[in-house]
């Protein structure tokens, strides 16, 4: 077995769509277990439709997702089609992942509940939208609604007086996929040990808290109003974007001795010892004094000719690229992330993470819709057939 396959022999069904259950197969079965997607016969998961662009009929976010996984078609509500994949869990399934909207897999015989009661191994992680408690847990939701409601989105933006902005890719939903993953992963090394799975839950809601951590820390310490910090990061200072002659570039001076490299890299090192600017915290305090300093300093410079410089001052920054240039780059390239799969398969970005040098292979293409479903639950398919 590759030591970047350790999920190897474990097999898990994914009763999702979209983004945050597929998220979380995503991870599993790059590290290597047999991950059975499961998919509505009337058009599948909605994610092969968010597009254009397609590739093989497939839209970015399904194409991304759902490679290294087997689809199988089954109309869950078709008694005898669910009670099929009811019995493929029992028999064959290691864990299962779900984010239908709250109840609706335990009404179908799908559920938690149920599946544990007849197999105390298995492990259900169920994905919410707000949680499995509260007055909001029977409420849908989706990664811009849980960015607004979760507090994301007050601190993402230019200022106060400009719109809210959402962060330009599913964040809440991907990061409700990893906790997918992670609670999995855990109820299987606990199992291990006593032969007993798990109701693994999380949600997008509690994912939204999660990633606020910090914000939610500073409001709770300072009782202020936590404001939007447009390319910065609030209680540091310089740690954003400036505007150079041809673009913009990220000075990330996030200390006092880089601050200082900082100030002689600009040929004002009397700013080191300034009181204003000595200490991050006064740096902070009197930000309006020293960043329209730092940019009219930026302005004087291309992004290349001022990355050099700040390069050779090792003060930490970087351009602000575009999605191509970042497929281009020669970081990028070398860390063979953005991988080309075998033949057919689009390339798409692999799992962030090596063992002991190996990234996770890319196995198999993003599967048609119910590609699979003859090898899986062959009975349903003659039965489609007729």
């Amino acid at each position: 077995m590759s030591h970047s396959q350790p999920l190897a022999g474990f097999t898990v069904v994914e009763i999702g769509h979209s983004v945050a259950a597929p998220y979380t197969g995503f991870i599993l079965a790059g590290l290597g277990a047999e991950l059975i997607k499961v998919e509505n016969p009337e058009g599948g998961d909605a994610a092969r439709g968010w597009g254009p662009p397609f590739h093989a009929g497939s839209a970015p976010h399904f194409t991304a997702f759902n490679r290294d996984k087997q689809s199988v078609s089954v109309d869950l509500r078709d008694p005898q089609q669910c009670a099929a994949l009811r019995e493929l869990i029992l028999e064959k399934a290691d864990a299962v992942i779900c984010n239908l909207r709250a109840g609706a897999a335990e009404a179908l015989g799908v559920g938690p509940i149920g599946l544990r009661a007849a197999n105390p191994a298995l492990v259900y992680c169920e994905i919410g939208a707000f949680g499995h408690a509260g007055p909001m847990a029977g409420k849908p939701g989706y990664d811009p609604l849980m960015q607004a409601y979760g507090g994301m989105m007050s601190i993402t933006a230019e200022s106060v007086e400009r719109p809210p902005i959402r962060v330009g890719v599913s964040i809440i939903d991907m990061g409700s996929g990893m906790w997918g993953a992670i609670g999995i992963m855990g109820a299987l090394i606990e199992r291990r040990r006593t032969g007993v799975g798990a109701h693994v839950r999380t949600s997008l809601f509690e994912t939204a808290l999660a990633w606020t951590a910090t914000p939610i820390c500073r409001q709770q310490m300072s009782g202020m109003p936590q404001l939007p910090q447009g390319s910065g990061a609030a209680g540091i200072v310089p740690y954003q974007a400036f505007k150079t002659s041809d673009g913009w570039l990220v000075i990330g001076a996030g200390n006092d001795g880089l601050f200082a490299k900082l100030a002689r890299a600009m040929d004002r090192p009397e700013m080191a010892a300034d009181e204003r600017f000595r200490t991050n915290r006064q740096r902070v305090t009197h930000k309006n004094e020293l960043l329209p300093v730092i940019e009219a300093f930026a302005a004087n410079y291309g992004n290349q000719e001022l990355s050099a410089l700040l390069d050779a001052a090792d003060v930490p920054n970087a351009p602000v690229q575009t999605i191509e240039q970042v497929v281009k780059d020669p970081q990028t390239l070398a860390l063979g992330i953005l991988q080309q799969g075998p033949e057919g398969a689009f390339p798409t970005v692999g799992l962030p993470l090596t063992f002991d040098g190996e990234r996770p292979a890319y196995r198999e293409a993003a599967p048609t819709l119910g590609q699979h479903t003859g090898e899986w639950l062959p009975v349903q398919e003659k039965e489609v057939q007729q």
